[in-house]
């Protein structure tokens, strides 16, 4: 891999992570049909970094009453402004945690086939219009207790086969459970930070202790462009999915899975 490859590939990440049409599925197809090398889990995982300090710095006035109240609960025992939302978010990163620990291997592995990329890109964007045809019931984030929190976290378990979209999938399952679109798209953005963050935590363990070589230049390159390109993307998108809805990303998703059948089946 070479810097271009590295910008182009931080470039798609940001501009994918936050939509809902998966951004793993990009990064594992894009050098499979420009025929570069794959550039391997541990890149991948330096551009979602750059995406997490993107999300960070969008939400960062919001991230520090979250942390505040959520702590001041545990000490009343009640809830504190922010605490609801915040315990949320806690609820729902459980199930991915137990989940990547259980199919860490398969998603290095047999999740990365093209096919597998087609059909879970199909699959799930049918399911994503299916529930935004049953959301907009007018509830926001605040609202989400812990049974919704878990079914929310439950369906990010499946965002670890490429194709499905981690936002898509905690969309769906938010607007499943009647959140408008734009609350659905901030309640998954603010569950992708621990999401993100304790993916990139357990790859950097592992490239700790590896002999392999690492080219911190390129990692850097592609950090600094996912997490640029995803912050314009956040703005954007929170900005139009009031007005646009998921129709056309479900669009989007059933033209390229089609695409994927048609070049690999």
């Amino acid at each position: 891999m070479d810097a271009m490859q590295a910008f182009w590939l931080g470039l798609v990440q940001g501009l994918t992570e936050f939509l809902p049409i998966s951004s793993s599925a990009h990064l594992i197809l894009l050098p499979r049909l420009l025929d570069w090398p794959d550039q391997g889990l541990a890149f991948d995982v330096a551009v979602h970094v750059g995406t997490l300090l993107a999300v960070m710095l969008h939400f960062r006035q919001q991230l520090y009453p979250l942390a505040r109240d959520t702590l001041t609960s545990v000490v009343r025992r009640e809830a504190v402004g922010e605490s609801q939302l915040g315990w949320a978010l806690i609820i729902g990163t459980v199930p991915l945690v137990l989940g990547a620990l259980v199919l860490a291997d398969a998603a290095e592995t047999v999740f990365r086939g093209p096919l597998v990329i087609a059909w879970a890109t199909i699959g799930f964007g049918i399911l994503l219009w299916l529930a935004a045809r049953r959301g907009g019931r007018g509830r926001d984030e605040r609202s989400i207790g812990p049974g919704a929190a878990l079914f929310i976290g439950a369906a990010q378990i499946l965002a670890i086969i490429p194709g499905t979209s981690r936002s898509g999938i905690t969309m769906t399952a938010a607007l499943w459970l009647g959140l408008d679109a734009t609350a659905a798209a901030r309640f998954s953005f603010l569950l992708s930070i621990p999401a993100i963050a304790l993916a990139g935590g357990w790859k950097s363990l592992q490239l700790a202790g590896s002999q392999q070589a690492v080219d911190w230049g390129l990692f850097g390159i592609g950090l600094v462009v996912a997490a640029v390109a995803a912050y314009a993307c956040i703005r954007v998108f929170l900005a139009l999915v009031a007005r646009v809805g998921m129709t056309p990303f479900v669009i989007y998703r059933l033209a390229l899975g089609g695409l994927l059948l048609l070049l690999f089946a």
